[in-house]
């Protein structure tokens, strides 16, 4: 992989993936960071349409050195979640729980005082980095653990390295000081970096850089410049899963970018959910069901994705929307399992190549 930073030249617009037209709905939303559909788009228009590409990311970057991912989901406030399957010393066991459903998660069983201290740092502490650097996430992949003080927020934009500017636009009727009845209003909200913060992408091939690039509504240009101190650490920090994922035994998989597991039924209806569906249940309420190796989840609201593709008449028509899990969730597994996305169909290889559903194993330390 080959490391770029994409730095923005103006404000960024990516709209979200509901339906928008002014006079119907005054405000055009807003989502960020840009899903890799839009990415690939935007380096298309650079190398040819024609051209095949794999990409990573996109991620963040602080000062074109550093290398952020979104901080793991199993998390509260600085405090780490794990499934009570796993956790047999601790209260909660006897409720009763859905087993059809991913076991809940609780806070570890511990006989000294290191809840009272981590709950001392949260209340002292409101803010958190919502975004990790590289080297707390290499010792996450080692230890399954973050320490409070690595919570801590240290550079402006950690919790969050964009600012949100709203911008309305009016059109007056003609030979008059009213605005427009029909299309003559909306409102939406444009992305702006803030200072020493850029994207980051990794591509299977080498561009000439610097160039510019179109990204996003409107078509804001960005410049795109070859990161060779980006190379090392993504080397690493995918050295370091594989070793664990080689490791076998109790693993969590750290979702990086959004995860599309998209299914047909027999309806031929498309549904998501926040899981690969090939990873089964650990646990079954049902003697002559086939159990797997997923045991829980910690995740968040479903990331909705729209997108364009060719019609046979080769014009660009809006492709159905699928729902992706957040970026930042983590699975709780008794053995790794790999993705069907990664040696299924090309239809199901495609979302890797277009970066998402990337996974980095840790193994599960008591």
């Amino acid at each position: 992989m080959f490391w770029y930073n994409i730095i923005p030249l103006d404000v960024l617009l990516f709209r979200d993936a509901k339906p928008f037209t002014p006079g119907e709905r005054a405000w055009a939303g807003s989502v960020f960071p840009p899903n890799g559909h839009a990415i690939a788009g935007a380096l298309r228009q650079l190398l040819g349409d024609k051209i095949n590409f794999q990409i990573r990311g996109p991620f963040f970057c602080y000062n074109q050195q550093i290398l952020y991912f979104p901080r793991p989901l199993g998390f509260v406030g600085t405090t780490p979640l794990i499934p009570l399957k796993w956790n047999s010393k601790s209260a909660l066991n006897h409720v009763l729980w859905d087993e059809q459903q991913p076991c809940p998660l609780s806070r570890p069983h511990q006989k000294d005082n290191n809840h009272q201290d981590e709950d001392d740092f949260d209340q002292k502490n409101s803010k958190y980095r919502q975004f990790l650097p590289y080297n707390v996430v290499i010792e996450y992949l080692r230890t399954v653990k973050i320490s409070p003080e690595d919570w801590e927020v240290k550079e402006d934009g950690e919790d969050q390295p964009w600012a949100i500017e709203t911008r309305s636009h009016n059109a007056l009727a003609e030979g008059t000081r009213q605005v427009k009845d029909a299309d003559g209003y909306f409102v939406e909200n444009a992305i702006r970096l803030k200072p020493n913060w850029s994207l980051a992408i990794g591509a299977d091939r080498e561009i000439d850089t610097p160039t510019t690039l179109r990204l996003g509504g409107e078509g804001h240009r960005v410049i795109l410049q070859r990161c060779n101190d980006l190379d090392p650490q993504w080397e690493e920090v995918q050295k370091l899963s594989e070793k664990n994922f080689d490791e076998g035994g109790k693993s969590l998989a750290y979702l990086i970018t959004p995860g599309v597991f998209e299914r047909l039924h027999d309806n031929n209806k498309a549904i998501c959910q926040a899981w690969p569906w090939e990873w089964k249940l650990a646990h079954s309420t049902n003697s002559n069901q086939k159990v797997g190796q997923l045991v829980s989840v910690a995740t968040d609201r479903a990331v909705p994705i729209s997108c364009r593709i060719l019609s046979k008449e080769n014009s660009s028509i809006p492709a159905p929307q699928v729902f992706a899990a957040p970026a930042g969730s983590i699975y709780y597994l008794e053995e790794s399992q790999e993705l069907f996305q990664e040696n299924g169909t090309e239809k199901a290889k495609r979302w890797r190549q277009l970066g998402y559903s990337e996974l980095l194993w840790i193994s599960y330390k008591e």
